[in-house]
């Protein structure tokens, strides 16, 4: 599996896992909707700005994001290390704004505790049929 095959696998899937590191350096996980964007080797996630997992990114950006796809033959995972950013930025905003998220975020694209999870894709170990590739990004 290379980097573009990652990229098509997570692309399809539905739900991500973030995982955060809290102050007692533990790691945290979370379920995410899937990505908002990809582009190059970096993915798109949108949050709270009041979470928890964007007070611990602040303080620790290492992290951690899986994906899976379970059949009934076939178990398939993805565990990509990387770096996050908390994004802020109006531009960065609106690039991944959706008119649904006005469910959630009620002031719209301007809504403070509206912000952008940009990961850094590092390196990824690639899961199926009981093996596990290495991928470089």
């Amino acid at each position: 599996m290379d980097k573009i095959q990652i990229f098509k696998f997570i692309s399809e899937q539905k739900t991500a896992f973030i995982a955060s590191v809290n102050a007692q350096g533990f790691p945290v996980v979370s379920a995410m909707l899937a990505p908002r964007k990809i582009d190059g080797n970096d993915i798109y996630f949108s949050t709270n700005t009041s979470s928890n997992k964007v007070k611990q990114y602040l303080e620790n950006n290492k992290g951690c994001v899986y994906f899976y796809k379970r059949g009934k033959f076939k178990y398939q995972g993805v565990s990509i290390m990387g770096e996050t950013e908390v994004c802020t930025d109006q531009a960065t905003k609106e690039m991944i704004w959706r008119f649904g998220d006005k469910l959630f975020y009620k002031q719209g694209v301007t809504d403070p505790d509206y912000c952008v999870l940009k990961f850094k894709c590092i390196s990824a170990e690639y899961y199926c049929d009981f093996k596990i590739e290495t991928i470089i990004f």
